[in-house]
């Protein structure tokens, strides 16, 4: 037999989906991270997956990885240190940014201090003009002066990002060989190579952040490799990529700024996919760990992407999966700040010590502990039974928060839910209204180890009329790695008014990119099968500052069609903004090109409906809306598709605890899906 394995290391657990191509099964398992040592919870799981279900590391056909390392660096700063090479006169271009307040309601609010300190920016003398074409020769004695700095400053890698590189990286590319051969041991990168698109800021910022960490990923990802190979893993590995792409391992040593966002987008891609299977549409993903919540749009099928993602502090200007952090997860510490207000999170307790109730040192309170002292959990183990849930705990560490807000025990971790939700709600009541959707046309999709506890809570708060709780939640971000294409986008920007002569030289320019994509499908991928473009173009009213991206068709711009190409972008704008002007002027900023080479997907087989009713396990007590109630507990390998049952209940499952109130009613769907709806 073959397996297609995937892999996503969260805050607590590291999640395993390995499906059999030949008998279509589907084998999950969560093991412990280990945040000290990077890269160890996979070889642990590789070997529960053996041990539990003799699954040999040889028979493993295909192995996709999600990995935090680049943006826990960022986070943690625990990247390398860097000097930063710009044109003579633009030394403050991380200082300035865009001159934005990080938060324009807080007059003492401050922006991050950048990756790279201004000490350590040296200026070269050298010009490219707006065009492409030599202003100023390269002075080589000021590359040669900016590196002996730079080894002053103690620096282990340079960044260089010169005016204009976008149209000509050609002097880029010449400090980069000079850097080479007068400092071989530094480690060294351009901008226009990271990402060469217009704007000096976001293409300096989005490569200082991927310098920043590319050593450590490299060291990662090289280290990673030798351990599969080592405990029998055949195949080259791959790595989700923040497009909600994947790309093999070996080439994310060096385009590191392609992966920085891969675990949170293989969630995004794993519910999309999930959703277009099960005959959803509009899907809001909610996708709950440990450490955080990540939310996601799925539209009519399709996740959404953009640019401009935040890494910890710092935007990175590439194509991703837009997924934005919202709020807590289940191991988010509960406290009392100094005016005596109940807070939960940033701070999380992790996988070590975890939750109080893990019994792994833990003493402060977290969500998951309210939820135990609500009684939802503590019904069974958690993580495969990786965890036993010692609710004494919980109760001892949620009852001292209680008593610095004179609340009983059961109070104070109701508390914490409704302040834990409250918190998310804000965020993703923005989220809606950026995309001018209502959240009641809109279905929940609840996963992660804490999404389905956390779930039905949340969709109350905000209106929504449907949870969905997939057959095995806990390890959805997993499953969207083996459900994700070969993919990678490709740019040139052109920044010129739309005419008749500019878009039968994009022809030329789509050509072009067309040869860099299938130049990096087939050689650096190795991949052979049939694949898929998708071009799009950046464009905008001239005058505006911003722009917006408009998908394209490949005849139009192979035949040049001027018309449907400024068609496109009308109905486009029209979409967006609720106008568009035809007679207004039209620029060209970026050709863009995506390539999409589809890998094998795992299919989702219904089943027949069950004529019976579900039967509980038994029932369990649980504090709800400030009173105990009884619940049914039902164990989700018995439900069949068809059962019907009421809250309030508890499902209890290898993977995750699906906690239901009472104003919700649950129907298992004919793929063994949960839909929860409100009855109230």
């Amino acid at each position: 037999m073959a397996y297609r394995v995937g892999v996503d290391i969260g805050g607590s657990f590291t999640d395993f989906c390995a499906f059999d191509d030949e008998a279509g099964k589907l084998l999950t398992l969560k093991v412990l991270s280990t945040p000290d040592n990077p890269g160890n919870e996979v070889l642990n799981g590789i070997r529960e997956l053996q041990r539990r279900f003799n699954v040999e590391p040889s028979s493993i056909s295909y192995f996709t990885h999600g990995t935090t390392v680049g943006i826990n660096s960022v986070i943690q700063r625990k990247g390398i240190r860097q000097a930063l090479f710009v044109t003579e006169g633009f030394r403050d271009v991380l200082e300035l940014a865009r001159l934005k307040m990080p938060d324009p309601y807080d007059l003492f609010s401050r922006r991050p201090e950048p990756l790279i300190s201004r000490d350590r920016v040296f200026a070269i003398r050298e010009r490219m003009t707006s065009e492409g074409e030599v202003d100023v020769p390269v002075d080589e004695a000021s590359v040669a002066k900016a590196i002996a700095q730079a080894r002053s400053t103690a620096c282990e890698g340079i960044v260089i990002s010169f005016l204009h590189a976008y149209r000509n990286p050609a002097h880029e590319h010449h400090v980069r060989d000079l850097v080479k051969k007068l400092a071989p041991d530094l480690f060294v990168s351009c901008a226009s190579d990271v990402w060469p698109a217009v704007r000096e800021y976001e293409r300096t910022s989005t490569a200082v952040v991927a310098g920043y960490v590319q050593p450590r990923i490299s060291h990662y990802l090289a280290s990673l490799q030798q351990a599969l190979s080592e405990i029998g893993v055949l195949p080259d590995a791959f790595i989700t990529t923040s497009n909600g792409g994947v790309m093999q391992a070996e080439l994310g040593k060096t385009q590191c700024a392609k992966m920085l966002l891969s675990g949170t987008a293989s969630g995004a891609i794993g519910a999309a996919y999930f959703a277009r299977m099960c005959g959803l549409h509009n899907i809001l993903s909610f996708d709950a760990g440990g450490t955080s919540v990540d939310v996601a749009m799925i539209i009519d099928g399709k996740s959404q992407h953009g640019t401009g993602e935040m890494i910890g502090e710092f935007p990175i200007y590439i194509p991703t999966v837009s997924v934005t952090s919202v709020g807590e997860g289940g191991g988010s510490i509960a406290w009392v700040d100094s005016q005596g207000v109940l807070k939960v999170g940033p701070e999380s307790a992790g996988s070590s010590p975890g939750p109080a109730c893990y019994g792994r040192g833990g003493t402060r309170p977290t969500i998951t502990d309210a939820f135990a002292v609500c009684g939802f959990i503590g019904q069974s183990e958690l993580g495969y039974n990786a965890i036993s849930v010692d609710v004494g705990r919980s109760l001892d560490a949620v009852g001292k928060l209680g008593d610095q807000l004179c609340l009983r025990v059961e109070q104070a971790a109701e508390a914490i839910i409704e302040v834990a939700t409250s918190g998310s709600f804000a965020e993703i009541s923005k989220l809606f209204s950026r995309y001018g959707a209502d959240p009641e046309d809109f279905s929940l999709l609840a996963f992660g180890g804490a999404g389905p506890m956390l779930a039905c809570f949340m969709a109350q708060e905000l209106g929504m009329k449907q949870v969905v709780v997939p057959l095995t939640p806990g390890v959805l971000s997993a499953f969207g790695g083996l459900v994700a294409d070969v993919k990678n986008e490709f740019i040139k920007t052109r920044y010129q008014v739309l005419t008749q002569n500019v878009v039968a030289d994009m022809a030329e320019d789509f050509l072009d990119l067309r040869r860099q994509a299938m130049n990096w499908l087939r050689n650096d991928q190795a991949y052979s099968g049939d694949c898929i473009f998708m071009p799009a173009a950046d464009m905008r009213y001239e005058g505006q500052s911003y722009e917006i991206d408009v998908p394209l068709d490949v005849g139009w711009v192979e035949r040049g069609d001027w018309s449907k190409i400024l068609n496109a972008f009308f109905d486009r704008h029209d979409e967006v903004y609720g106008y568009a002007d035809p007679d207004a002027v039209v620029q060209l900023i970026n050709l863009k090109l995506t390539v999409v080479g589809p890998t094998p997907k795992p299919v989702l087989v219904p089943s027949e409906p069950s004529k019976g009713v579900p039967v509980p396990k038994g029932t369990g007590r649980v504090f709800l809306r400030g009173e105990w109630r009884d619940a049914d507990l039902y164990d989700r390998d018995e439900l069949r598709p068809g059962h019907r049952f009421a809250g309030p209940a508890i499902v209890v499952q290898s993977d995750t605890t699906t906690c239901i109130p009472d104003y919700f009613e649950t129907e298992v769907d004919r793929f063994g899906n949960l839909l929860i709806r409100r009855a109230m």
